[in-house]
């Protein structure tokens, strides 16, 4: 029995999205001495819509944007019993006293934040970092790590599993909760 329940449908995922661009404004103004930066290869697919729709909602001709790839910074790719296919790493640009916005597509353990964090050291030393997450799953941290733009939180069992889908890769922008990782894979 496949048990996954619609936690944010097509319409709400929009209005998350919009909803976190105008934070983000309020927060950054219009971007100077700030850069966005995706986690891949999740956290990219969220970054690039925030990126185009804020440069629609600032017209602004470009933002600084990039995308990073952490695969060689978790602390479990070592661990794995198959090896891990890195992403493409896409900065042009350094850190150096910039605010910085990683954006992740869900918060769990705070370990792929944690990861992109220490691949962040390789580009400067930023000015501070802030994370932006599409949903934050709050009580199952293992670092002490917290996001400061959310589109939604959740409470969820361990072992549920939390799935974000994308129009252009899955044919509805849509978020899943399913009960167990398992129910997923059915």
């Amino acid at each position: 029995m496949n048990q996954e329940r619609i936690i944010l449908s097509q319409e709400r995922f929009a209005l998350t999205i919009e909803r976190l661009c105008h934070q983000l404004i309020e927060h950054f103004d219009r971007f100077e001495d700030a850069c966005i930066i995706g986690i891949q290869p999740r956290g990219v697919l969220l970054s690039d819509r925030i990126h185009a729709r804020l440069m629609q909602l600032l017209d602004a001709p470009s933002l600084l944007y990039g995308k990073m790839d952490i695969t060689f910074y978790r602390d479990d790719y070592r661990l794995r019993s198959k090896p891990l296919l890195p992403s493409t790493t896409s900065m042009d640009f350094q850190v150096d006293n910039k605010n910085v916005l990683l954006i992740d597509d869900v918060l769990y353990s705070g370990r792929t934040v944690q990861a992109a964090l220490a691949a962040l050291n390789d580009y400067g030393r930023p000015r501070s970092v802030e994370l932006a997450v599409l949903i934050d799953r709050r009580f199952n941290r293992h670092l002490p790590i917290q996001a400061d733009f959310t589109g939604m939180a959740i409470d969820a069992l361990d072992q549920a599993y939390v799935q974000v889908e994308w129009a252009h890769t899955d044919g509805e922008d849509r978020v899943l909760l399913f009960a167990d990782k398992k129910d997923r894979d059915k």
